[in-house]
């Protein structure tokens, strides 16, 4: 089994918190990681029918008998649960009672926010980083290979080619939490709008082009954005921001978190294809970003992260912000070959919009020889998230 980075800050979470949460996507190992961190708990499934039909006939009953140290796991299938915890949670004020998780962050940060505020430690597993993949025995042989299989645990562990999974588990997602959660009902228009989100990860996000494309109304453009949102298939990266410049981008870019996903949607089934593929940049862009932010969310922090775009065009692909102030800019390259002008829009944007000199600045691609140079820092994909 591969091990996850994020063990221990879900061990530290359960040690201070009565109630610990971890969201993701469907299938990015949530179950796994939290049977193995606490092997001597209960599990319950919510999916289980026979389980669900058991709390919903009688909570209050359900909850004496499972009182304490239990794993309840796809808990958003049972909103009224949050409820019920708050009181058992009050009345015994100890940490590690009940550790949630879900594939749905849309219910379970409703309820959490409502009935369990102070009282649960929040993390969010996504599927495998570069890191987890290396040390797991999986190191890709190169960026492309990266790029194309993804993360998403089963893929390595069951060695399931990716041209096989990803099919499956978006006929999964679509049926079970589209159809099935969300009541949508147009599955096939919702899955043509997913095939044109993946069309235009990392760009800038147009709404109402994306509407036009898919043949549906702007507003329910901008429910499925919220709802491929809070089921972790994709997120917006903001743009940089300040009072006194006008001219900056407002619109923030779309990214997919797991590029694997991305690329199966567009119909990709080799790393070999990448190689010419008009979208090979911005796929490539989206497996750094995405590392970037699972790094983070691995230790349990909030990625703190805009890009920079100017009306002229432009463009710093990742600003990593600490205490809202800028302290790394970073642009991303799928070309595996090293070249001077990489560093041209950073050293001239950083200095003087960001305040960064180029010690702050960093090149990452695809390549494998690391350099400092006196324009700033070449890192390769392979330590993008740990140098960042």
């Amino acid at each position: 089994m591969i091990q996850r980075t994020m063990k221990s800050k879900l061990l530290q979470l359960a040690s201070k918190f009565p109630v610990v949460s971890v969201t993701g996507p469907r299938q990015s190992g949530k179950s796994t990681l939290i049977q193995d961190v606490f092997p001597e708990y209960e599990y319950l499934s919510f999916e289980n029918p026979h389980t669900k039909e058991l709390f919903e006939d009688d909570p209050e009953r359900f909850l004496k008998t499972h009182s304490k140290h239990v794993l309840f796991d796809e808990a958003q299938r049972v909103p009224e649960l949050f409820s019920y915890l708050q009181g058992v949670v009050d009345a015994a004020d100890e940490p590690g009672m009940f550790i949630l998780s879900g594939s749905q962050n849309f219910l379970l940060s409703k309820h959490i926010s409502q009935s369990l505020a102070g009282r649960v430690g929040i993390l969010k597993l996504l599927p495998l980083c570069y890191d987890e993949l290396d040390e797991g025995g999986f190191r890709p042989s190169d960026a492309l290979e990266w790029v194309y299989r993804g993360g998403y645990p089963r893929v390595f562990s069951s060695q399931i080619d990716p041209i096989d999974f990803y099919p499956a588990y978006l006929e999964t997602y679509l049926e079970r939490d589209i159809r099935a959660e969300l009541g949508i009902g147009k599955v096939e228009d919702f899955a043509r709008f997913m095939h044109l989100c993946a069309l235009r990860s990392g760009e800038l996000i147009n709404v109402a082009s994306l509407a036009r494309d898919c043949g549906i109304a702007h507003a329910t453009a901008n429910n499925w954005l919220s709802a491929l949102s809070a089921s972790y298939i994709v997120h917006l990266l903001q743009p940089y921001a300040t009072n006194q410049n006008k001219r900056l981008a407002k619109t923030p870019k779309l990214y997919f978190y797991d590029a694997g996903l991305a690329c199966s949607l567009l119909g990709i089934e080799s790393a070999e294809e990448l190689v010419e593929h008009p979208q090979r940049g911005a796929l490539f862009e989206t497996a750094v970003i995405s590392d970037i932010f699972k790094s983070r969310l691995n230790q349990g922090k909030t990625p703190h992260a805009t890009f920079w775009r100017d009306s002229n065009k432009n463009e710093i692909d990742l600003v990593i912000e600490k205490g809202l102030m800028p302290v790394r800019a970073v642009e991303i390259k799928s070309s595996s070959t090293y070249r001077g002008k990489y560093f041209d829009v950073l050293n001239r944007v950083a200095p003087a919009n960001l305040g960064l000199n180029q010690t702050s600045c960093a090149v990452i691609y695809a390549g494998e020889e690391e350099i400092q140079t006196a324009r700033g820092s070449l890192i390769s994909f392979r330590n993008a998230a740990k140098q960042i």
